[in-house]
């Protein structure tokens, strides 16, 4: 999900209209039209805004979200919450000694292999 994918989510959550979150944040309604139709983001000055107008932290509308659109190039970095259920698997990953990381990594990649067969065969 793109961070404009969710903004329209969390509008519809609110029972906001796109005219009345325009003018809650300031932002034109061409902008978020835009969002939508060119599969475009909101300019980074503007999420504290959008944030507080959905109510949301900038943690909860950015977390989650794919880097997918064309404006730029694709995230280098993840943002994880420490107590969230994958944090805990990053935090105890980074734990285990090196030869454990690697039988892990893997399992990892035999169960991607066979989980790929299996959706090849339900494409048949």
């Amino acid at each position: 999900m793109t961070i404009s994918e969710r903004i329209f989510e969390l509008i519809e959550e609110r029972g906001m209209t796109q005219k009345e979150f325009a003018e809650k944040t300031g932002i034109a309604q061409s902008s978020i039209s835009d969002w939508k139709r060119k599969k475009t983001n909101p300019v980074s000055e503007k999420i504290l805004i959008i944030c507080e107008v959905l109510q949301v932290s900038p943690y909860d509308l950015l977390g989650g979200t794919d880097g997918v659109g064309t404006r730029s190039n694709p995230a280098e970095v993840i943002l994880l919450q420490k107590d969230s259920e994958i944090g805990q698997m990053v935090l105890d990953f980074s734990d285990m000694s090196k030869e454990l990381q690697g039988r892990l990594l893997g399992y990892m990649k035999a169960l991607q292999e066979i989980e790929a067969e299996r959706n090849q065969g339900r494409e048949k």
